[in-house]
């Protein structure tokens, strides 16, 4: 059976998953067979395996870490929240339904033999188990049908460190406050303490630190400061969504939808030195990007209602007849269409909406959903800032309702050649006459740097400014530079050989 590590919260976005991540890698390098785990994720950031199955990408990153196939075990429950206090709930990569949170609170109790199943398949095949908790470690109202944090660590018989996030203030008493609100066997469970994301000179801060492991009687086993390794974030609390854009040669804008998923999908372009991204938050408005996107989202009509509401229809309406480019992912893409059904109310009570009416496509939505992995080939002699693209072969993966059909004005973007690695041919995505204006259904289309940089270069020209060539040969190169990057800096500001003594 293997060694198991379990980090869990003063609350979410302390840090735990990059944290994880960086032990993944620590252990990989080490010369260990290593592989994440997260009983429950509650995110609309997700990826299709290999296998067609949907799990968190925060998983999925640190399975990168590990160096190891993502795969489902490594995240059996994840839920996507769809509004009015409902969820939509996956379970060993699949839909079993939607659930409010209050029926999801008593379903809980028939995945606990699931959770233990899985975890002992995944331990069986691994030497080191990194495990994750989900939000605070003492959320005590919930506590009776923990599956995410104690409970979870009960099942797998893991120990538990505590991490806390200085950055957002209290982190004594956070620390503190959580471990006094854990039961007894509980508090056994925990074995130190992280404190992450600090800023300051630690000699300073050493004396509270002293303070602190005389309350909670375990010891912190470092302080992380705070870095700007790029490991992509897990949650729409991500402070990507808060940093002001600093003018480049090509300015993106992204529409920050209320349900907005897989935002990961533009990570890419953080690697692109020309590029500068802003996400247009609630009550902004677009300003004059050479690209702007819609991404995709849980609820496209809801999405899609707010847009108009907002008068960001009409902004990226003219900003396409000043000649800019306008792009829309998955449920973006459908936005961009002209009518939208859900004849079997998918996503509600709206049975059929205008779309913004860019694309000739209409879109129905359907029962089922589409979870593939995916290999596409570019067409031939596309318009517009798709030039020169022809041909190239583009890997992803589609999470989606419904189907879109395409009308006269309109050419498919490219054909689907491979699904879940076996060879097809139909059509996939659209884009207009003009050229300015393009959808698709692919997830991590642009982690392809050979598109993503000539489709910028064709930005570039039109701007009449010279091309560039990308500094990152692949974004898998790049990714995995960081994750050695975060493992060097964990190294030197955590005590590595007092968690390998706490795995035994």
């Amino acid at each position: 059976m293997s060694k198991k590590i379990m980090l869990q919260g003063t609350a979410s976005n302390v840090g735990k998953s990059i944290l994880a991540a960086g032990l993944c890698r620590i252990f990989k390098q080490d010369g260990y067979s290593v592989a994440p785990f997260k009983s429950q994720n509650m995110a609309l950031n997700s990826f299709i395996t290999k296998e067609g199955l949907e799990m968190g990408r925060a998983q999925v990153f640190q399975a990168e870490a590990a160096k190891t196939e993502p795969t489902v075990e490594m995240n059996p429950i994840l839920l996507k929240p769809s509004g009015n206090h409902k969820c939509q709930v996956i379970v060993n990569g699949k839909v079993r339904e939607e659930m409010s949170s209050a029926n999801y609170h008593e379903y809980k109790c028939e995945l606990v033999d699931t959770l233990r199943d899985i975890f002992e398949s995944l331990s069986s095949k691994h030497d080191i188990i990194v495990m994750e908790g989900a939000g605070s470690a003492a959320e005590i109202n919930l506590k009776d049908r923990d599956i995410a944090n104690m409970g979870m660590a009960d099942i797998a018989d893991a120990p538990v460190i505590i991490v806390g996030d200085i950055d957002r203030g209290g982190v004594f008493a956070s620390i503190a406050g959580t471990i006094l609100l854990l039961e007894e066997h509980e508090k056994k469970r925990v074995k130190g303490v992280i404190i992450n994301k600090f800023r300051g000179k630690k000699e300073l801060f050493e004396d509270g630190v002293k303070m602190l492991e005389d309350i909670i009687k375990v010891p912190v086993l470092g302080v992380v400061p705070y870095t700007d390794i790029k490991i992509e974030d897990e949650d729409s609390v991500t402070t990507k969504f808060k940093n002001k854009m600093k003018k480049n040669d090509i300015n993106i804008e992204i529409v920050r939808l209320p349900h907005m998923s897989n935002f990961t999908d533009f990570d890419i372009f953080e690697t692109q030195e020309d590029v500068s991204v802003r996400y247009v938050d609630y009550g902004e408005t677009i300003g004059n990007p050479d690209i702007v996107i819609l991404p995709g989202t849980k609820s496209t009509i809801n999405d899609l209602k707010y847009i108009r509401d907002n008068g960001l229809e009409n902004q990226i309406k003219e900003l396409q007849k000043r000649g800019k480019l306008v792009i829309g992912i998955c449920g973006g893409y459908q936005m961009l269409g002209k009518k939208l059904r859900d004849p079997y109310h998918v996503e509600g009570e709206i049975g059929e909406i205008d779309g913004i009416g860019l694309l000739d496509i209409e879109t129905t939505f359907e029962k089922g959903k589409t979870t593939t992995q995916v290999e596409a080939k570019i067409n031939d002699d596309l318009p517009g800032y798709m030039k020169n693209l022809g041909k190239k072969v583009v890997k992803g993966y589609e999470i989606h309702m419904g189907t879109s059909r395409i009308g006269n004005q309109t050419q498919s973007l490219g054909r689907i050649i491979k699904r879940l690695d076996e060879n097809v041919d139909y059509e996939e995505g659209s884009i207009n006459t003009g050229g300015n204006v393009l959808g698709t259904y692919i997830h991590g289309i642009f982690d392809d740097i050979d598109f993503t940089r000539h489709l910028l270069n064709n930005v570039r020209e039109n701007r009449g400014l010279q091309k560039l060539e990308s500094k990152v040969a692949s974004f898998d190169e790049f990714k995995d530079k960081e994750y050695d990057k975060l493992a060097d800096f964990l190294r030197e500001h955590l005590d590595i050989e007092k968690i390998y003594e706490i795995m035994g």
